[in-house]
C-alpha cells in the first residue's frame, strides 16, 4: 500500500492505523466514509491479507464498499450483520464532549445509521478537526427533494430564534447540479459560524418538514483517536476516562513502524 506523502495524510493514517488494533476477530465493523476512512479500510485489507483477520465490514456509503472489496475485506449489508460491535469513521469537526458534525462527504445519514447500532464508535481523525466549539464546518443537512426550497426557508427561520452565528443553508452542487446522496435525497449545508446547543440544534433539525437527517451526532461517539503531522497518536475513551499517546516513525518508503512511547 503506497504510504502518505503530507503531514495532513500522515496524521490521517496514524490515526487509522492505530484504530485499526481496535479490530478482532470475529468482529462486525461499520467502515466510514471518508478520506481518513479510507486508509482505515486499507490497514483492513493488509490485516485480512497478511493476518488472516476474520472480519466483516459494513460501509456506509457505496464507495467505502467498492474500496473493501478491493483490498479484500468482506462487506454486508447492516440488515444482514444485524448488530456490530465497533464504527470507526471520521469527522468534520470533534468538541471536547466528543460530539461531531459529519457529513462532508454526504453519507451522514448511513453513517449515523451504522454508528447507532454498534456497541461502541471510534471516530478517527487530523487535529484541525478538534474544534473548542462546533460549527465552523457548515452542518450538513440530508432534504427529500420535495419542496427542498421549503425546506430551506424553513430551516433558515428556525436557526434564527437559535444560539449560532449564521442561518444561511446552502444547497450541496456536484458537477453542476443538485448532490445526491446514496439514498438518492440532497445535502443543505447550513452556515452557522457557531453552534452554541449543539444537542437542541440537533433535535430540533428533525423537526423540520422535509428534514431525513442532520449531521451533528451527539452522545454516539465513544473513543477519539487523533493524529498529527509528525506520526503523533492521542487517544482518548469518553466512558472510562482513559488517555493514551503513540508514536510512528516514517519510513523512507512512507511505511509507519511502531516504536516505544
Amino acid at each position: 500500500m503506497t504510504g502518505p506523502t503530507s503531514p495532513q495524510e500522515i496524521a490521517k493514517y496514524a490515526a487509522a492505523r492505530q484504530a485499526a488494533t481496535y479490530v478482532e476477530g470475529g468482529m462486525k465493523v461499520g467502515l466510514g466514509t471518508g478520506s481518513t476512512a479510507a486508509w482505515l479500510v486499507r490497514r483492513l485489507g493488509e490485516r485480512v491479507r497478511d493476518e488472516g483477520l476474520q472480519i466483516v465490514g459494513v460501509p456506509t456509503s457505496s464507495s467505502t464498499a467498492a474500496l473493501a472489496r478491493e483490498v479484500g475485506v468482506p462487506v454486508a449489508t447492516l440488515d444482514e450483520a444485524r448488530w456490530l460491535d465497533l464504527t470507526i469513521d471520521g469527522a468534520d469537526e470533534c468538541d471536547a464532549e466528543l460530539n461531531l458534525i459529519k457529513g462532508g462527504g454526504g453519507a451522514l445519514l448511513q453513517e449515523k445509521i451504522v454508528a447507532t447500532a454498534s456497541d461502541r464508535m471510534i471516530v478517527i481523525a487530523d487535529a484541525t478537526k478538534r474544534v473548542e466549539k462546533l460549527g465552523a464546518f457548515p452542518l450538513p443537512v440530508e432534504v427529500v427533494g420535495f419542496g427542498m426550497n421549503t425546506t430551506k426557508m424553513l430551516l433558515e427561520e428556525m436557526l434564527e430564534g437559535l444560539d449560532v452565528m449564521g442561518n444561511k443553508a446552502v444547497p450541496r452542487m456536484k458537477d453542476g447540479t443538485l448532490f445526491r446522496t446514496d439514498e438518492g435525497n440532497h445535502i443543505l449545508d447550513l452556515h452557522l459560524g457557531r453552534i452554541g446547543n449543539a444537542r437542541q440544534l440537533a433535535l430540533i433539525l428533525n423537526q423540520v418538514p422535509g428534514v431525513v437527517e442532520n449531521g451533528l451526532f451527539i452522545d454516539i461517539c465513544d473513543v477519539i483517536v487523533i493524529g498529527h503531522g509528525d506520526g503523533t497518536v492521542e487517544t482518548r475513551d469518553i466512558n472510562s476516562g482513559e488517555t493514551g499517546r503513540m508514536v510512528h516513525e516514517v519510513a523512507t518508503d512512507n511505511v509507519f513502524v511502531d516504536i516505544a512511547d
